[in-house]
């Protein structure tokens, strides 16, 4: 099998892929939150776009994500251990609870971008709710993702995992 073949079998794998994703979300949201905050000291409208349009993209890059992460949630799940069995339902449970705290920072930060146009007075209070929204988003993601490291990665591990969800036994 050549080196070409073997890269494209791989990026088939859906657990592979999330795993190249799942960066997106947090540090693109990082990213946006910085940009916010240079925004917020330039009061340039220009400014506040480019801003508001990384944090868009990155709460959009949450749902493939979350996509690839069901997809491969069995795979990932017959190879860990019994504690990472466990950790990666808390991931899985706290992907698809949070997931809905980064499209709230998107919406904010699409409504920011089209509302001041017609009402120009409501760009400044959108833009630090959504600094608000996105400064959660980061958190949240945070979350999620100490969940998921932990998974595969025992050295990561300084504590049992979280208890079985009981809906899943």
């Amino acid at each position: 099998m050549t080196e070409l073949q073997e890269v494209l079998r791989t990026l088939r794998q859906p657990e592979y892929i999330h795993v190249l994703l799942n960066p997106l979300p947090v540090y693109g949201m990082a990213c946006g939150l910085a940009a916010l905050l240079v925004a917020l000291f330039l009061e340039s409208r220009q400014a506040y776009l480019v801003a508001l349009s990384i944090v868009v993209l990155a709460a959009a890059s949450a749902w493939p994500v979350v996509v690839f992460g069901h997809r491969g949630y069995d795979r990932v799940y017959s190879m860990a251990d019994k504690a990472g069995d466990q950790w990666l339902d808390a991931h899985q449970d706290r992907a698809d609870d949070g997931q809905w705290v980064f499209y709230a920072a998107g919406a904010l930060a699409l409504l920011a971008m089209i509302l001041p146009v017609k009402f120009p007075g409501t760009a400044k209070p959108l833009v630090l709710l959504t600094l608000i929204a996105a400064l959660a988003a980061l958190g949240t993601g945070g979350y999620i993702a100490h969940a998921g490291g932990q998974v595969r990665h025992t050295e990561f591990r300084n504590g049992p995992p979280p208890p079985a969800d009981k809906e899943r036994d």
